[in-house]
């Protein structure tokens, strides 16, 4: 007999509350949390790999600790871990097949987990090489969605979305390299940061994907997100204040034009209205909602060449490259040819786009814009497509998330409220550098007004 299900959807400082109280130990909850992974598995498929004899080491260890009156951030919680960050002792396959060899190291995040307390349940899938937004692949199968399973939680980091969505785990890391954790926030009703550039570390790489790619959490409300943020930042409570801080009236830019895609590209009227529906709220708590439309030209020349090169580089560390999705072939191939003068001409260019886009701070204090052009796909929609029309289709599908990446600046996904069926959809609090804690304060006062956090999947029970 497992735990109570509320437990599983207390939430990241709810179950840390729960263990510093004696409520439950960090045993009890570590194998409560496998024992609905291994239940969930053939169905959701969330899951790359778990750990559960260190998981219950670790959780014996933090019970240890808590009964001799210890107390650290997350001491004797389980999260999981996107597969594209190590985890000493587990490969690091990133959605790939074949035979990885264990990592010798921890990555800095899972180290400063660690130092906190976390209890590290596992590994999460990923695309490969975290290049499509849907998290399917040759080596795993196909990740679904909680709340129907017949559709894509997104991706890259769907897996993770999937895990908390599901209530298996009650905040997760991923990364985001083009929306990767914004959009499958969106497509599983969680809330989703995308960290500023430089603000969580990423050792032992000195980057990803040549900048493009940060590291940031999935959890169902702010404060989860930002306590998970401050873990793996190493800032103190510096996120989680914030989310407990009113952010003062706004002048709030509403964005829906579509950056330059190449491809034919359009919004859903249904998030197009669940996104003026926010939008409205916004106005109501007080805040000054305009139209503002940035100027973001040709940023996806910057894009392109950045991206593919950061494909070349990690299929230079596959063991079996015959493996791989054509798709994933064909793009480090490409990869290969931008690497040289594009990929530098692309670095140079970034601070010009920062001045382009960021014109539009001088006129509002945050954008709102979609996070994904249309409702969660269905599982298999991407099947079979060449490379070029797997580009088309995701570019229409999700278009709006990666021009942030080439700048470096944060932005958060907030639940936007389900499409008539009850798949979830999402909106991004977009800001310029050093915003995060105001688009944080913003999500949190937003929440306390949408209350998504009491939404759950009606599709998985666990």
């Amino acid at each position: 007999m497992g735990l109570d299900t509320d437990i599983a959807f207390t939430g990241l400082a709810g179950q840390a509350r729960l263990l510093a109280t004696g409520g439950v130990s960090s045993a009890e909850l570590a194998a409560d949390t496998l024992a609905r992974i291994e239940r969930a598995q053939p169905e959701l498929n969330a899951f790359r790999a778990l750990r559960p004899e260190a998981a219950l080491r670790e959780a014996e260890a933090a019970d240890r600790r808590l009964a001799a009156g210890e107390r650290a951030p997350l001491l004797g919680v389980p999260v999981a871990i996107k597969d594209d960050v190590h985890i000493a002792g587990l490969p690091t396959a990133f959605g790939c097949a074949g035979d990885f060899p264990p990592a010798r190291v921890d990555s800095a995040v899972v180290g400063a987990l660690k130092r906190a307390g976390a209890v590290i349940v596992g590994k999460t899938n990923t695309p490969e090489i975290g290049q499509w937004p849907f998290t399917e692949g040759l080596a795993f199968g196909a990740t679904r969605n909680p709340w129907h399973t017949g559709h894509s939680p997104g991706g890259s980091s769907g897996g993770s979305a999937a895990a908390v969505a599901a209530g298996l785990v009650p905040a997760a890391l991923g990364s985001d390299g083009a929306g990767s954790v914004r959009i499958p926030a969106a497509w599983t009703n969680l809330v989703g940061i995308k960290t500023q550039r430089g603000s969580v570390p990423t050792a032992p790489d000195a980057e990803l994907f040549n900048g493009l790619t940060v590291l940031g959490p999935l959890a169902r409300t702010v404060g989860d997100a930002a306590l998970l943020l401050d873990v793996v930042a190493g800032t103190g409570e510096r996120h989680l204040t914030a989310a407990g801080r009113e952010p003062g009236r706004l002048r709030i830019g509403l964005s829906t034009r579509i950056p330059f895609t190449a491809t034919p590209t359009g919004l859903d009227p249904v998030v197009g209205s669940a996104v003026t529906g926010l939008a409205e709220r916004l106005a109501g708590l007080g805040h000054e909602v305009i139209r503002a439309e940035p100027r973001y030209g040709l940023i996806g020349l910057d894009f392109l060449p950045r991206s593919l090169a950061g494909v070349r580089d990690w299929v230079a560390r596959v063991p079996e490259v015959s493996a791989l999705d054509p798709r994933t072939r064909g793009n480090a191939r490409t990869g290969a040819l931008l690497a040289g003068p594009a990929l530098g001409l692309a670095r140079r260019a970034e601070p010009v786009l920062r001045r382009q886009v960021g014109a539009v701070f001088r006129r509002v204090d945050v954008l709102l814009a979609p996070t994904t052009a249309a409702p969660p796909p269905r599982i298999g929609a991407f099947d079979g497509l060449s490379n070029w029309r797997t580009d088309q289709a995701m570019i229409a599908a999700c278009p709006y998330a990666w021009p942030w990446n080439v700048l470096g600046w944060p932005g958060v996904n907030v639940p936007a409220g389900p499409t008539g069926d009850g798949l979830p959809l999402g909106a991004q609090l977009l800001g310029p550098a050093d915003s995060t804690e105001r688009l944080i304060s913003l999500a949190a006062q937003l929440e306390a007004v949408e209350r998504w956090a009491e939404r759950r999947p009606p599709s998985w029970n666990g």
